[in-house]
């Protein structure tokens, strides 16, 4: 029996994995618009190359990526611009974005993979997964040849592909997993070259038995990956949570998981970097999980980056009864928005949709010094003084209580009985944290 690994602190929210755990991947028409945001990723956002009026082809450049922190952006239909410029996204602002009229003949680009990845040198590989735009699909969105280019003095010794997918209600990695494990372990081993690392572990929790299964298949004739499985509990998929959990380290303050000689990968990332390798395909699609108990027909499709959420709300078969709240991912990371006709990004891994039940609606009291929070923290921090602190704008303090140490994983206001709205306090407090700082650093130049 394989030993369960696990972090201290987190919780155990309700996982309401099986609405859609057992609705295969579905492939998804693609709408008859597509609008493509030119941010879309942690980095610099990307530089448009059309303009409208200009016909496009599917897997075609649109833009361009806008420093070493970035990534192209790809066309997922063939059809026309129609416009450059400001459009509704789904952080809750109007910014810049190319819309394409789908044209229904999805005729593509030239694909071009390599004959064997593997016998290619890695910095070739690094540049065709930085030309394919592809970025982590795990929800943060970074971009993927950078996590692949460690400094030379950061001396990599393993891979964890997280596999984990700890977020309630979203099974979009379990199906991958389940469905296409073979071009997971593929991306695995490209990623394993690239960095130069013989040894990988595959992390996944244990309430995804078939997909451990699966992988454990997979990877059966590469002896230096192993399936390491996981303790259900939230949030798993952490970074800095898989690391201490798997290999013991602890990721330092304020420091990356190169840091301890690890890089993290996403099970969707990998079989993604296959796709660019072995097909050529860039990033234009995506696995997402429609899914809630609003939500008619949960379901796992394969979308069209670009794609509105309402057109994936219909395609679910939509709701019968009137929504309380949309959330973009899940319930505790994920960002609740204000309309439907908001696109699909690279880093959206589902979309729940929740009763006018489900949704909190009550304000929030004083804080009563319990403690649960700092029991449920997986940082070791303590969200009952940093939310005081927060209130009364010491910023100082919340600073020193490290405040820009916090995931905003959830956990403390999920078990608040208090029902405090910890993780909107620490993002407004690192804001203004950041903002003292700068002020600060300006005064004394």
């Amino acid at each position: 029996m394989m030993r369960k690994a696990t972090f201290s602190g987190g919780i155990h929210p309700r996982y309401e994995k099986e609405l859609a755990s057992e609705a295969p991947i579905e492939p998804l028409s693609p709408p008859q618009q597509v609008v493509l945001p030119l941010s879309q990723h942690i980095g610099a956002p990307a530089r448009p190359l059309v303009k409208k009026g200009d016909r496009v082809l599917a897997g075609q450049v649109l833009a361009e990526a806008g420093g070493f922190v970035s990534v192209p952006i790809h066309s997922p239909v063939s059809g026309k611009v129609v416009e450059v410029g400001p459009r509704p996204h789904p952080g809750g602002e109007d910014l810049p974005a190319v819309v394409v009229d789908n044209d229904g003949n999805d005729e593509w680009v030239e694909l071009d993979g390599f004959d064997d990845p593997m016998a290619e040198d890695p910095d070739r590989l690094r540049d065709r997964i930085r030309d394919a735009g592809i970025v982590g699909l795990g929800g943060a969105a970074f971009p993927t040849h950078v996590k692949l280019s460690p400094p030379k003095d950061k001396a990599i010794d393993v891979l964890l592909l997280n596999g984990a997918e700890c977020e309630p209600y979203l099974t979009a990695d379990d199906r991958l997993m389940r469905e296409h494990p073979e071009r997971i372990a593929a991306g695995l081993r490209a990623e394993m070259h690239i960095l130069g690392v013989e040894r990988a572990l595959v992390c996944i929790e244990d309430n995804k038995p078939e997909a451990i299964e699966a992988m454990a298949r997979a990877t059966a004739d590469l002896d230096t990956v192993k399936v390491q499985v996981l303790a259900t509990k939230y949030p798993q998929g952490g970074e800095k949570q898989l690391i201490e959990a798997v290999v013991g380290r602890q990721v330092p303050s304020g420091g990356l998981p190169m840091d301890v000689g690890v890089v993290v990968s996403n099970v969707g990332t990998a079989a993604a970097i296959h796709d660019a390798l072995w097909d050529g395909r860039p990033l234009v699609e995506r696995v997402c999980t429609v899914t809630g108990r609003a939500v008619n027909k949960p379901s796992n499709f394969l979308v069209r980056i670009g794609t509105p959420i309402d057109h994936l709300l219909q395609a679910a078969g939509g709701t019968e009864i009137d929504p309380g709240k949309v959330i973009l991912g899940g319930p505790m990371m994920g960002l609740a928005l204000s309309t439907t006709k908001v696109p699909v990004l690279k880093g959206t891994s589902g979309v729940l949709v929740q009763t006018r039940d489900e949704v909190l609606s009550a304000g929030y009291m004083a804080c009563i010094r319990c403690g649960m929070c700092v029991r449920a923290c997986p940082v070791q921090l303590t969200p009952n003084e940093m939310g005081s602190r927060v209130e009364i704008q010491d910023w100082e303090t919340v600073e020193e209580l490290g405040i820009m140490d916090c995931i905003e994983c959830g956990s403390c206001s999920w078990v608040c009985p208090s029902h405090r709205p910890l993780v909107q306090m620490f993002r407004f407090g690192k804001v203004k944290v950041r903002a003292s700082n700068s002020a600060r650093q300006a005064g004394g130049n």
